[in-house]
């Protein structure tokens, strides 16, 4: 018997936390400027902030590119299978076209790496919304958290999640993704889908 199951829309542009506020916003120059006489905190912010604690603008991964923050990849993590990575370093028309497959009902993680230089990014935040044939049907927020500058990678992993299961559910799903912080800064927004199937193949 096939399932009569509907689509049940999302308000997915209804604020999360609509009463956060967020801290005063401190540059690395500030940050090393405070407290500048105890001397075991300015070993904490040195070990906290690495090679960044020579200034605001000392740790730049690329000069080419002014943002402070670059978002590199995104990736499908499915337990037992290789992971599917997206450049998000092309040009978002393309991102656009990507589509990444996923059995239905199998848990999956998603992993962004991105790069932060010249400054300190404080409450980095990512933003998933995903629709159904133009229906919104689901919105998830997670706070990445505040990150220094550095030439190395920072990665965020998601918490396990399902994905949808059942013949009603499968087909291609629309995702509006934004990587965002306190500042309302708009790191990145790009889009791409999901495709819902029986098996992998």
């Amino acid at each position: 018997m096939e399932e009569q199951e509907e689509i049940t829309p999302v308000d997915v542009d209804k604020e999360d936390e609509p009463n956060y506020v967020a801290p005063p916003r401190k540059t690395i120059d500030d940050m090393m400027e405070t407290d500048k006489e105890d001397r075991s905190l300015q070993q904490y912010k040195a070990t906290l902030l690495g090679s960044a604690t020579a200034g605001s603008g000392a740790v730049v991964v690329d000069e080419s590119d002014p943002r402070t923050v670059i978002v590199k990849s995104l990736a499908l993590i499915v337990e037992g299978r290789d992971e599917v990575t997206m450049d998000l370093t092309q040009e978002l028309s393309v991102v656009k076209t990507k589509k990444f497959t996923l059995k239905e009902g199998v848990k999956f993680r998603i992993r962004i790496d991105f790069i932060v230089q010249r400054e300190i990014v404080y409450g980095l935040k990512y933003v998933q919304k995903t629709y159904r044939a133009g229906i919104p049907v689901d919105k998830m927020t997670h706070m990445v958290g505040s990150y220094p500058p550095k030439t190395e990678l920072h990665s965020f992993l998601t918490p396990s999640e399902d994905a949808p299961s059942g013949m009603i559910k499968r087909g291609t799903y629309s995702v509006s993704s934004l990587f965002t912080d306190d500042d309302k800064s708009e790191h990145l927004q790009w889009d791409w889908s999901i495709e819902i199937k029986k098996d992998w193949d």
